[in-house]
């Protein structure tokens, strides 16, 4: 240590021997297309590669290269990981956003950055650490091409050291990430030593924050939403997937297309067992899958709001044919294209009553990513038992970022494909009626076509037909048919997902949730609970809406419906389907772009019932 360090070091402040041990946001904060998600990745793999309870956020914006990026790694003792509003540590990089990105740097934070950057004197309360990026550069001379994208590994380095962050982590997160490619694993970690060993000898540590080894990840995986929800449904049995691209949606196709190479070829002949299609458009993708589910194929897209709005018509033909098709869609900000790299639940009604004239669609929604992974198989099974499309309603902060988990619960059971008539089961029967309610439940039988026999065939069609698929706009047939679909729709409820109920002795009042907020509520939940509030909590995973929703409604004074959009469209939706309990309703929405906060939560519900939240 040299001895401007030593001197420094005697001059440490008390502050730092009070330690906070894993928990804090830290914010990264670069420019959009300067490499840094190398880096990024490896803190974070770092983090759960030493048990800490963590999750991260990518806010990105829209264009390629240029604009602001911030990556937000939540680390938690508890186990919380919802986006926190306060940031305690910040990796400044960006020198157009710096003294923005300070603003929102809480008393005593931390802040890394490099030395030619001025300080606000405003901020005296903050701990800066300068670091000298370009000449760490300079004396490890990385290759000229590679340059930017090594000044990254800079600031892995010194925060490594300043935090706790175990080097030897570090490397297995970037062997992780090259997939063992020796050179550019090497060359990263020659940047990463270097620029621990320069804070080593360079910097004392002032502030509060370290992070220690835990046990809390042991067994667990960390995994994206989208790359879950492809992997479901490779189980779920996909052979047919159609899409085009659109931002958040694109990543869950594009992990189908990594992934289905070496999980889906056929045992005997070695040949993939399955066909991907890059659409033209997203009525093509849509009209694609269409006509797969209908020839018997296990088919699906992905996609976000404008691309679901072109879908629309489609949709509706797979609701009046009825064909089992699954459609994937990861919400973002919208009306238009609105926001494309922001989150939001803003799709719920347009999903809901998606198709013109009486559309009623059935949708799940995952609340984190074992869902996302068990929905994309279950999906198959719903959408081929009710001959219907089916609608996975995630979003962008549950799709594209990245969440702990267990691993994944495997469907052991038969894939379920609903009622297709053989050729043996035609011979048994007088007549094949492919709209005829045979079983009381609203739901049809159907062929496949290929199927040897006589009885097999019929006429799909998108306007008006009879029992037998023939056409007609005889009114009886029609309101027959209407009457018959919503019975299916009313049978669909027993087939849905049982919502996620936690209760809490005494309470009289209920909180009502769905998707990616789950974790912000659960976090606020607890603080309300440390306050004295009892909350009971419902977690919607499915419409139409099982029995346990409308009990949880009936059972107390008020519910609040926490949600990402503007104006509260589960809870309209909840509204519609109990007028008589409308009033105990009381909606809370969040709806900036950002991933729900559990501070946002608390205030909103301590507003309502009295209280101070004082975090």
């Amino acid at each position: 240590m040299n001895k401007k360090a030593a001197a420094n070091e005697v001059q440490a402040t008390d502050a730092a021997q009070e330690k906070i041990i894993n928990d804090f946001s830290m914010v990264i904060a670069t420019v959009n297309g300067s490499g840094s998600q190398t880096a990024n990745l490896a803190l974070i793999r770092a983090l759960f590669r030493m048990g800490i309870p963590i999750s991260g956020k990518n806010l990105f914006p829209s264009n390629i290269k240029g604009m602001p990026t911030y990556f937000i790694v939540r680390a938690n003792k508890d186990g919380f990981t919802a986006r926190r509003e306060k940031v305690e540590i910040l990796i400044g990089m960006n020198p157009e956003t710096f003294d923005e990105d300070l603003n929102d740097l809480v008393e005593g934070g931390v802040c890394f950055y490099p030395d030619q950057f001025k300080v606000p004197e405003a901020r005296d309360d903050v701990v800066f650490y300068p670091v000298p990026v370009k000449q760490i550069i300079k004396d490890q001379n990385p290759p000229r091409a590679l340059v930017n994208y090594m000044r990254n590994m800079v600031y892995v380095g010194v925060v490594s050291e300043m935090l706790g962050v175990e080097i030897g982590e570090i490397r297995k997160a970037l062997e992780t990430h090259f997939k063992g490619r020796k050179k550019a694993i090497e060359l990263n970690m020659q940047i990463v030593d270097a620029s621990a060993l320069w804070a080593r000898e360079n910097l004392v540590k002032k502030d509060k924050y370290v992070v220690e080894r835990d046990n809390q990840t042991e067994g667990m995986i960390m995994l994206d939403g989208n790359t879950a929800g492809a992997l479901g449904t490779i189980f779920g049995g996909i052979t047919f997937i159609a899409w085009y691209p659109i931002t958040p949606g694109s990543s869950l196709a594009e992990a189908l297309q990594s992934n289905l190479p070496r999980l889906r070829k056929d045992e005997e002949t070695g040949k993939q067992a399955y066909a991907i299609i890059q659409a033209e458009d997203e009525i093509a993708a849509i009209g694609m899958i269409v006509g797969a589910g209908w020839a018997g194929a296990r088919a699906m897209t992905s996609t976000s709001g404008p691309g679901l709005a072109l879908m629309a018509e489609l949709a509706g033909l797979a609701y009046y044919t009825e064909i089992p098709i699954v459609i994937w869609n990861v919400q973002r900000v919208g009306p238009s294209t609105g926001l494309p790299t922001r989150t939001s639940q803003g799709d719920i009604l347009f999903t809901r009553f998606l198709g013109h004239g009486d559309t009623q669609q059935i949708m799940l929604i995952p609340g984190n990513i074992e869902e996302c992974f068990e929905f994309g198989w279950r999906s198959f099974d719903i959408a081929e038992r009710l001959q219907a499309p089916i609608f996975v309603l995630s979003d962008l902060d549950l799709g594209m970022n990245l969440w702990m988990s267990k691993p994944f619960d495997y469907p052991e059971q038969p894939m379920d494909r609903g009622k297709v008539l053989s050729a043996e089961d035609l011979e048994k029967i007088e007549e094949f009626a492919r709209y005829r309610d045979v079983d009381g439940d609203g739901i049809p039988y159907r062929t496949l076509p290929g199927t040897n026999h006589p009885k097999a065939a019929y006429f799909l069609r998108g306007s008006g037909h009879n029992e037998q698929a023939l056409y007609s706009e005889r009114p009886e047939d029609y309101v027959a048919n209407m009457e018959r679909l919503a019975l299916k729709y009313e049978t669909a409820r027993g087939y849905m997902p049982k919502p996620v109920i936690r209760e809490t002795e005494g309470a009289t009042v209920g909180l009502i949730a769905y998707g990616s907020v789950d974790p912000a509520v659960n976090e606020a939940l607890s603080r309300l609970a440390a306050q004295g509030m009892k909350i009971d909590y419902l977690r919607i995973r499915a419409v139409p809406f099982t029995d346990e929703v409308y009990e949880f409604i009936h059972k107390y004074d008020h519910i609040y419906v926490v949600e990402m959009n503007t104006h509260g469209q589960m809870h309209m939706l909840l509204r519609l389907e109990v007028p008589d309990q409308a009033t105990k309703l009381i909606s809370l929405t969040h709806n900036n772009g950002l991933p729900m906060s559990a501070r946002w939560v608390t205030e909103a519900v301590l507003k309502l019932e009295g209280g101070n939240d004082g975090q």
